[in-house]
């Protein structure tokens, strides 16, 4: 088979995992497109910017992925005056549920008396009104949520909704200023008396959110997962530690607080269950981060000496934090950190910060013993100039509290349970559940449901919303966050909204009352960055938040409610309002934040973890350009620079060898590297100094969690990815789904070797190794609108696979495409140059350079975009500012999200020398004299350009040309 046939073949591959798979069943899946490992098949190892004159040379493929989606599970809770119509369906789920509940076999250990209300065996197979913990299958969810009630539910004059935010953290904000601005504007208010700088801890964990055990217990971007069973339990466990004999009790009315009160708290999880991060730690913990009290209009947060307040009172564990009120103590403050940012460690930050902080208050968990030495970092922010004086009362107000269950037998451990229950990974969270007890867990519905792949969609997800936004506001909160979701959509910000059914509303669910659980999942920073725009514009706007969870009710109101429901929507929640207002701060001061991070967590996070795929993939000289870019960008001292060349070229030699071609696992990479960082500290003070602190691993392999949705460490839903072979195996062509069509189109830029790969794989001899015909339209040649034409031929030979070679930019072509997916049962793949990008364009300058060096030595080209063009220059211009706005992850994340897979093109070597001076300023002078063109007169549309346009893309590909020769 010849190396096109292969590109294709592999192509198909992608979207069958198995030969019964249907088209539908394709669509109904959701992929998430994340930080590791990244979905997408790489044609062929890097193709070298010196040969770019080439416009694509076929290589064999090397690597395929298969995408999986497993959904999150949970569990009903049937009450005894449910609906007839939910009676039934909870009847018919009840014995299957209990067989497939029996099965699993828990490992727990010793009870300890403070669990004693842990729900037993019966409880959880349903017997008599202790169904509580029943599961659902997925086939009674579909029925029940998805062919019967969504579909049936229609939007009239009568249908209202009600959103109500159930889970959130502090909204994200991008300082748009530099770091050093930053720190200049934090001292000038510090220095006038305006404001206080607080600094926290950054303990490396992962952000958990619990709003009460019916509210619901929440990571990132998702729940019901072995990320939330994990963090319910040390909760937990922490209330035994703290209130021993009481803890029961106290479980039960903190419980009962948070639902009355409709509080959320928000946590930094540190376990070594999860995986790892920049130090393994030798206690399993919480830290609680945020205190939101959610009411029924904008989130709340409380002040860090309000947080200190409530957690003492809770006897939750609290953070380090300092207060720095002076210009000499705030200036202080940042020369320590820039003393000690490239060797400092938990003890000498934490003494530091002590002799120069107005006020110091020691987190409840010390960090050195809960943790470790490796400290990732500090969080610096602007707070009202007030803040000293509240944190001095509540501190003389609410002592440290006793820890009454130090000396008690409290049960078996985090580690000890996932230990014991390694089979899957339900057992390890039913085992989790059971052990926590009734007061945090009182049924597991949210972790046994959703089981089925149909169990949730993209096309539920996009119905509920569509729904809500149709539908009348019931109140002042949903009309807000009406109008945030309104936004984004129109906007096409790269977020995803996930729509669930809420279990816990099971017995008010009825064919015109329907609960929903809202994920709002963004999937990059850019969007925060271009949501704050959107603020600065509209001010009554509700911030974008990280971790946002909404309860969603779509319901029909008689003429009386509605009488009712108008007289009260009007009303504004004034109580609501912002700290920052509150405390007299600009938003602008208000919002001033800065991260601190430190070189020896950096380390073994971003040089060596984030860093495993290139070295085991493109090799160590990859790597090594890979490094020295990091620390580049990092500012890291020319000497440290060079001794940790030296430790990771060491590093790359040693792990190399002894894995050979199989890749080191990222979720437990310190088990290698750890020991290699020991002995190469022993070597020398110099060395022990390099890497901070090393010889206290945590063995985590025999109690890791068992994590079978492949989510990353932030508990996002992550799509699973199996390596293939390097070529398709013999029975490769027997699973390739050829009764299915397939569209293989280019979100690319002119000059991106689209119309040679097509060349390729038309003329490939024996085609593309099945019984499908190829066919091919090519963009320059077509008169008239060229997709219309695209899904014509589509409908007319729907077996057959479709090259499109035309540039696919822009989201409407994209949708375009999947409509023709979805009216001729077809399948899609964007392939795409490779390319850095930057951050608001997933293209960077140099692949742009390759695109325009290519386009200018073309001759006689059909599109009449060559040499010979007099606005080339523009027109590149033009094409790489339709991709504005999005970073290259965003970018790549839709296009998965979208289509399910990404195929990508080599375009640049990862060790290249960097693009020349002389070439990039001619680069950045086109791009800005086109967003300055754009801005003043607007697109030119229709090949209509004006003279000055003209003359900008003659000089722009002149100068180009030029720089390219001489250099």
């Amino acid at each position: 088979m010849s190396a096109p046939q292969r590109i294709l073949c592999t192509l198909a591959l992608t979207f069958s995992s198995c030969s019964q798979c249907s088209s539908s069943t394709f669509k109904s899946r959701t992929f998430l497109f994340l930080r590791s490992p990244p979905p997408y098949i790489t044609l062929a190892r890097s193709l070298a910017f010196t040969s770019s004159s080439s416009l694509f040379q076929p290589i064999m493929p090397y690597n395929q992925r298969r995408g999986k989606h497993r959904d999150q599970r949970g569990k009903e809770k049937p009450k005894t005056d449910m609906s007839s119509a939910t009676d039934s369906a909870s009847a018919a789920v009840a014995e299957a549920v209990s067989s497939r509940m029996s099965g699993l076999n828990i490992a727990s250990g010793s009870t300890a008396v403070e669990v004693e209300n842990a729900p037993t065996d019966e409880m959880v197979q349903g017997n008599g009104v202790e169904t509580a913990a029943a599961q659902i299958t997925s086939a009674g969810l579909s029925k029940l949520f998805r062919g019967n009630l969504l579909e049936n539910f229609t939007v009239d004059n009568s249908t209202y909704s009600l959103a109500q935010i159930r889970a959130t953290f502090y909204p994200k904000f991008e300082n748009e200023k530099s770091d050093q601005e930053v720190r200049t504007r934090m001292i000038e208010m510090v220095s006038k008396g305006l404001a206080t700088v607080e600094v926290s801890l950054k303990h490396s964990g992962s952000l958990f959110m619990y709003a009460g055990h019916e509210g619901g217990a929440y990571a990132k971007n998702s729940f019901g997962n072995i990320y939330t069973a994990v963090g319910v339990f040390v909760l937990g466990r922490m209330f035994r530690e703290a209130w021993g004999t009481q803890a029961a009790k106290k479980q039960a009315e903190f419980n009962d607080f948070l639902e009355r009160n409709r509080i959320c708290i928000s946590m930094e999880l540190v376990t070594a269950v999860l995986g790892d991060h920049g130090q393994r730690p030798q206690e399993d913990y919480v830290v609680v981060t945020a205190v939101t009290e959610l009411g029924n209009g904008k989130p709340k947060f409380y002040s860090t000496p309000e947080i200190i307040a409530f957690c003492r009172k809770w006897r939750l564990p609290t953070n380090h934090v300092w207060l720095f009120t002076t210009r000499k103590s705030v200036t202080s403050f940042f020369a320590a950190y820039d003393a000690l940012c490239e060797e400092g460690t938990a003890t000498t930050v934490c003494k530091a910060l002590d002799e120069v902080a107005d006020i110091s208050v020691s987190g409840s968990k010390d960090h050195i013993k809960v943790q470790g030495e490796i400290l990732e970092g500090l969080v610096a922010r602007i707070v009202s100039q007030e803040s000293s004086k509240h944190m001095e009362k509540v501190l003389e107000e609410f002592p440290p509290p006793p820890a009454e269950g130090a000396g008690l037998d409290l049960g078996p451990s985090l580690r000890e349970i996932c230990s014991a229950n390694r089979s899957d990974e339900k057992q390890q969270i039913k085992a989790l559940l059971q052990s926590v007890g009734t007061s945090f867990c009182p049924n597991y519905t949210d972790w046994f449901v959703k089981e089925g792949g149909e169990a949730h969609s993209r096309d539920a997800d996009r119905t509920v919303v569509s729904k809500i936004l149709q539908s009348h506001p019931a109140d002042y909160s949903t009309t807000k966050l009406q109008e945030m979701l309104r936004l984004m959509r129109e906007k096409r910000f790269p977020a995803a909204f996930k729509c669930y059914p809420n279990f816990h509303k099971i017995d008010s669910i009825s064919r015109d009352n329907l609960f929903y659980k809202m994920v709002i999942h963004v999937h990059g920073d850019s969007a925060f960055r271009r949501y704050q725009k959107e603020m600065r514009y509209k001010p009554e706007l509700w911030p974008l938040y990280r971790g946002f969870f909404i309860d969603i009710n779509l319901f029909k109101a008689n003429k009386e409610r509605a009488t009712e429901i108008g007289k009260s929507s009007n009303i504004v929640e004034h109580s609501s309002s912002s700290t920052s207002a509150k405390d007299g701060l600009a938003d602008e001061d208000a919002n001033l934040m800065i991260k601190l991070k430190f070189l020896t967590y950096k380390l073994r996070t971003f040089l060596i973890r984030n860093g495993l795929s290139i070295l085991f993939k493109e090799g160590p000289a990859a790597y090594k350009a890979y490094y020295l870019r990091q620390m580049k960008t990092w500012g890291t001292s020319t000497g440290k620079q060079r001794e940790l060349s030296k430790m990771l070229d060491e590093w790359a030699v040693f792990i190399r060898r002894k894995y050979g071609h199989k890749q080191l696992s990222q979720s437990t990479f310190l088990s290698e590297a750890e020991p290699f960082l020991e002995q190469y500290a022993k070597r020398s003070p110099q060395n022990q100094t390099l890497i901070g602190s090393a010889g206290n691993l945590v063995i985590a392999e025999d109690f890791l969690a068992i994590v079978e949705g492949g989510m990353d460490e932030e508990g996002h839903l992550e799509t699973e990815w199996e390596l293939a072979p390097s070529s398709p195996s013999p029975s490769a062509k027997d699973i390739v789904p050829k009764k299915e069509g397939l569209i293989v189109f280019f979100p690319g830029i002119p000059g991106c070797a689209k119309s040679a790969l097509c060349k390729e794989l038309l003329n490939a001899p024996g085609g593309l190794g099945d019984d499908r015909p190829i066919n091919s339209l090519m963009g320059d040649l077509i008169k008239g609108r060229y997709w219309p034409k695209v899904a014509d031929e589509c409908k007319r030979k729907p077996y057959s696979i479709m090259l499109a070679d035309k540039n696919a930019p822009n989201v409407e072509v994209w949708r375009q495409i999947e409509d023709m997916c979805r009216s001729t049962r077809a399948s899609a793949v964007p392939v795409v140059s490779d390319s850095e990008g930057t951050d608001s364009n997933p293209f960077s300058l140099d692949a742009l350079s390759v695109f325009m060096f290519r386009v200018l030595q073309r001759v006689n080209h059909p599109g009449n975009l060559d040499k010979a063009s007099p606005n080339a220059g523009y027109v590149l211009l033009m094409f790489y500012h339709l991709y504005e706005g999005k970073s290259r992850k965003e970018f790549e994340g839709e296009l998965v999200e979208r289509f399910g897979s990404l195929v990508k093109m080599p375009l640049l070597k990862s060790d290249r020398s960097p693009l020349p001076d002389p070439v990039q300023s001619i680069l950045e002078e086109g791009v800005n004299l086109y967003q300055l063109h754009t801005t003043r007169h607007g697109r030119v549309y229709q090949g209509i350009l004006c003279k000055g346009v003209v003359q900008m893309g003659k000089t722009i590909a002149g100068g180009f040309n030029q720089q390219c020769r001489l250099s």
